[in-house]
């Protein structure tokens, strides 16, 4: 389920918002939980302090406190991935949204037409997105890696360690635990410590795997006829 936040000083402009997200949420078919703010320090406190996670965001920018640009550039170390959309009644301000990769810039002189094909598009990207990335929870820091930036994971004591082309995360969950929760078929155990990602494989040596990236992982003898059969049958279904 998409989790979804729209923040506005003004409640009328909120309930608005609320509106036009959920007509585009019916129309793509998604579910979705939405949280409502007239405060922006309070949308930050829960991000920041309480780990709320946000897929979306619809953020006026013209707000008391902590405006729209403030908050969108103190929530992004928390929430890296997360899709914002900003309302303004200021042009001017477009040039800004583009320099913190903002996903949409709506005029709210044209809220109807605009803020409904801004919040179609980010929901189905959201959609397509779902199914293919794991959420990694770092105390109050969430991150979201998609499936095909995993290179492996190894296990580290009592955390799992991610190696991905975005660099290296780790998470407190056993790695048994962490495979479970990616339900995906291209994961599969080389050995009791390590998850590797099927689609960057490049050769399966004697003792060992090599990735694409040049990068060696072992297989231990317990698992070798288990990781070929594995290989063999994922690229016999996805050729």
């Amino acid at each position: 389920m998409l989790k979804i936040a729209v923040c506005d000083d003004e409640a009328s402009a909120v309930a608005l918002s609320e509106k036009y997200t959920r007509q585009c949420l019916k129309t793509c078919g998604a579910a979705a939980e939405i949280t409502t703010y007239t405060s922006s320090r309070n949308l930050l406190y829960d991000i920041s302090e309480d780990g709320f996670h946000y897929d979306l965001i619809l953020l006026d920018i013209e707000m008391p406190d902590t405006d729209g640009m403030e908050l969108a550039a103190e929530i992004k170390p928390f929430l890296p991935d997360v899709k914002i959309i900003f309302i303004t009644s200021h042009l001017e301000y477009a040039i800004d949204a583009y320099e913190l990769a903002i996903f949409r810039y709506v005029p709210k002189n044209d809220m109807e037409k605009r803020l409904t094909a801004a919040i179609t598009d980010a929901v189905r990207l959201l959609l397509l997105e779902e199914g293919d990335s794991y959420t990694i929870k770092n105390g109050s820091s969430l991150e979201k890696v998609m499936y095909r930036d995993i290179y492996y994971i190894m296990k580290d004591g009592k955390n799992s360690v991610f190696h991905t082309s975005r660099g290296i995360s780790k998470v407190r969950k056993s790695l048994q635990q962490v495979y479970e929760e990616l339900q995906a078929e291209e994961f599969i155990f080389t050995d009791r410590g390590c998850i590797a990602n099927i689609i960057h494989i490049m050769q399966l040596q004697k003792q060992s795997l090599v990735l694409k990236n040049g990068e060696e992982l072992p297989v231990s003898r317990s698992h070798m006829q288990g990781v070929k059969e594995q290989i063999t049958a994922y690229w016999g279904a996805h050729i």
